[in-house]
């Protein structure tokens, strides 16, 4: 199956400076899966997506407003790579979003 780059987004992760604790979990490492989570109650803004691990217990951040409208529906995420301090504490994210019946993870065997 071949796909396009408009069914692809690469973004970085929103509003990281808010939890900083939360991104030094493993659950944020490159490779891991990510859940997106839609939040239509958000006081801010209905369209936020809300991006958490793939156990939805720690939040990391958002996708930035500006790319939400590209999200698909029932998308996958997975965290490309990471930025760090000087202390090498994980501050910011990629974040790789692919339509759900894109296949990611391990080389088949």
């Amino acid at each position: 199956m071949h796909w396009n780059d408009e069914r692809l987004l690469i973004v970085p992760l929103a509003g990281a400076s808010y939890r900083p604790e939360a991104l030094q979990d493993d659950a944020f490492t490159p490779g891991r899966l990510l859940a997106l989570v839609p939040e239509p109650e958000n006081q801010h803004d209905p369209n936020a997506v809300g991006i958490w691990d793939a156990e939805r217990l720690l939040q990391g951040g958002y996708v930035p407003a500006d790319a939400t409208a590209r999200v698909p529906p029932d998308a996958q995420a997975v965290s490309l790579w990471e930025f760090q301090d000087v202390e090498r504490r994980r501050v910011g994210l990629r974040v790789l979003i692919a339509p759900a019946d894109a296949w990611i993870g391990l080389p088949r065997p």
